[in-house]
């Protein structure tokens, strides 16, 4: 699943390709209706690769929490984020036994389920485990980086 130039935009419904970068912002598609977009600088805007969910443990992913949808559906539909409340929170229990009940409302579990129905119909969701590109040179790059030796400045 790569939702990398997946967007979130304040104010818009549904969610948005990033296209190209301008000097006053940048053009975005639609993915709902494919209309595209101009969005500037001051707008809110959120990637879905940067947005995660509270858990009592720690803080997941929303790619993860999307991909465990996908698995649950065998990358097929969900559950319609008009349902009642309880129905609602009884399913994102089943997709994440540990988010953080005090923290995460019944709006950020409908957000959720509501960007899975847009990226599912888009054949953007996979249950796949993610795959990064170059992974073992960014290994390497890693150790190579653990490996060198600190030096720390020090004031006289």
């Amino acid at each position: 699943m790569n939702v990398e130039k997946i967007l979130a935009i304040a104010g818009k419904p549904g969610l948005f390709e990033l296209k190209l970068q301008t000097r006053s912002g940048f053009l975005a598609e639609s993915l709902l209706d494919g209309k595209k977009i101009t969005v500037g600088l001051r707008s809110n805007v959120s990637l879905l690769s940067e947005i995660s969910v509270y858990t009592y443990s720690e803080e997941k992913p929303l790619v993860e929490i999307l991909r465990a949808i996908a698995i649950k559906e065998n990358e097929g539909p969900t559950i319609s984020n008009k349902e009642d409340n309880a129905k609602l929170v009884a399913y994102f229990k089943e997709v994440l036994p540990d988010y953080d009940e005090d923290r995460v409302y019944v709006s950020d579990i409908k957000k959720v389920l509501n960007w899975y129905t847009i990226l599912q119909a888009k054949g953007l969701v996979s249950k796949e485990e993610p795959i990064v590109e170059n992974a073992e040179a960014v290994k390497e790059q890693v150790v190579e980086e653990i490996k060198a030796p600190k030096t720390s400045k020090t004031k006289k």
